[in-house]
Parts: structure tokens; sequence; C-alpha cells
């Protein structure tokens, strides 16, 4: 208790010190910017494999990334030494080929509401900001772009595009559950959530703009009603990119199952030995924590001991 004490009182001394350094250097927001990652990593140091192996027992993890373009965790959500827990199916229809192998599913359809043929806006020069819906040029300032930037954004052509919903997709893949879904599709994300119908992730990844980067683009807080609605809960949101505001333009929002609505205690329930591992796999430790007391989860020999770093 002293010794915790004493390394506060230390902190609370040495802190504003180094602020007052990093503000003469003007490198204050690099720095804030520097710990705020090592924060959301810190619990990365840890090694879940011998767990992940006693939990899955060789069962691997239905990963679908849409907007893959990259490929699968290209994000580094998940470290990479756990690439190997997850059976990938990549969705992106800028993907020229379409191929199943033992290892993953490309898809190089559209996703969206219903089946249907959408207009893809390709940016040539950012392929990776494509979208469903037109960039607005009024509002990429207030993500940091200047006028040397705008070219970046400029349609280079349009290509129509055959979509289906991720339930049709999935299930003509003769996928039965689905246990993490990540959405990065540039102001289509509502669209595509609405075509999960029965399926049920256990995590859910979704890329949110705060701020509308695209004409007639849906507004955040119904893609975070309609998660609601379908009893979701946040758990976790990190920043991403630049901004002129004084909070976050555009982050990816982390989401679980409700644990306080039964619908969404039956999907954990149902499925706990993967729910665990997303879980321990994210870094979400004293979360899960919370859960098992509150749940009566199994396999609490996997975490209760270990230590959540972030919160340190």
């Amino acid at each position: 208790m002293f010794l915790g004490k004493l390394r506060v009182s230390i902190a609370k001394l040495i802190i504003p010190l180094f602020y007052k350094i990093f503000q003469f250097l003007k490198a204050n927001t690099r720095a804030i910017n520097f710990l705020k990652d090592k924060k959301i990593n810190a619990n990365n140091s840890h090694d879940f494999q011998n767990s992940i192996d006693s939990l899955l027992k060789k069962r691997k993890l239905i990963g679908l990334d849409v907007g893959a373009q990259g490929g699968f965790n290209s994000d580094k959500f998940f470290p990479d030494k756990y690439n190997e827990y997850f059976e990938p199916i990549l969705v992106d229809p800028m993907m020229k080929t379409s191929l199943k192998s033992k290892e993953r599913f490309i898809i190089t359809k559209g996703l969206w509401s219903s089946k249907c043929l959408k207009k893809l806006f390709i940016l040539g020069k950012r392929p990776h900001s494509s979208s469903m819906y037109e960039p607005d040029e009024k509002a990429l300032s207030i993500f940091g772009f200047k006028n040397k930037d705008l070219h970046l954004f400029e349609i280079t052509k349009t290509e129509d595009v055959e979509c289906d919903t991720i339930s049709s997709s999935l299930k003509s893949l003769d996928i039965k559950n689905l246990d993490y879904l990540k959405i990065d599709t540039q102001g289509a994300e509502l669209e595509i959530l609405k075509g999960l119908e029965n399926f049920k992730p256990l995590m859910i990844k979704c890329e949110i703009q705060i701020f509308k980067m695209y004409k007639n683009q849906p507004a955040w807080t119904e893609v975070t009603g309609l998660l609601n609605k379908l009893g979701y809960m946040i758990c976790d949101w990190r920043k991403i990119g630049s901004n002129a505001t004084r909070t976050p333009v555009e982050m990816d929002m982390i989401f679980i199952p409700n644990f306080v609505e039964e619908s969404g205690k039956k999907i954990i329930m149902e499925r706990e030995r993967e729910f665990t591992s997303l879980m321990l796999l994210s870094g979400q430790i004293k979360l899960l924590k919370e859960l098992s007391k509150i749940l009566n989860l199994r396999y609490s020999e996997f975490y209760n001991k270990i230590e959540d770093k972030y919160f340190n």
C-alpha cells in the first residue's frame, strides 16, 4: 500500500515536468499519441497461445473481414501471433480474383442490406477510401487533409458491383456461426450490418465516422443504434487519423454482446470458449474477469491471475 502511494506521488511530481519539456519541444501531441498507443497495446505482451489451444481444441474462429484489401487482420487488431486461430473470410469487391483454399475464402462481391447492384466510386489514387458513397470535398479539412491532398479523393472511375447480404454470403459458404466481424467500408457499415439476419458475431470491430466524409452517408448514431437494437454494447473505441476538432472524427468501435440482456447473455453462453478466446486475444482482460463474475463463466483459470496492464 505504501509503495503504491509512493509511486503515485512520484508520478505526480515527474509528469508535469515531462509535459513542460514536451511542450517546449512542440512534441506534446506526439508524446500523448505514443503513450496512448502503448497503453492500448499493453496486453499484447501476454502470450495466450497455450490458453487458446486449450479453449478452442483445434477449432478455428470464423473471422469475416469486410473491406480486406490488406488481408485479414492487416490493421493488427490482434497480434500477428494469433492469426493461426482464425479461419478468415475476406470480402472486397476491388479484389480481382475469387478463390477458396484450405485456409481462406475470398469474396469479390459487395455486401449490402439486400441483393442489389450498387455503384462503387473508385478513388484510384487512394483505393482504400473507395466507397459506395461519393467523397464530400468540403468535409476533408476536418480530417486533416490539406488542399494539396484533395486530388487523392478524385473519383477515377465507377463500377457497378453485385451485392449480397452477409447472411446469404455466409450460407453459400456453408458457414453456420460467425465469431468475429470487422467492417471497414467507408460509410457503408450500416447497410452491411442490416444484412446480418440470424448471424450473431461474438465481437464486432466497426469503423465509425463521427463526422461524415461522404455525401448522403448515414449518421454514426444509426450504426450504434442498430447494434444496440441487435443486443450489442461498446467495449472499446480507438481514434483513427487526424482531426481539426477536439474529439475524434473517425474511430474503430469494438462491440460485444450486451451481457445484461438475455439475448446478449445467450450469445455468450452458447459459445463461451470462442468468446473467452476473443476477449483474451483482444486484450480485454479486466472486462472478461467482470463478466465472469456476473455470468458465472467457466474457464476462469485461463485469466483470473493475469494482470490487465492497460489499467496500470
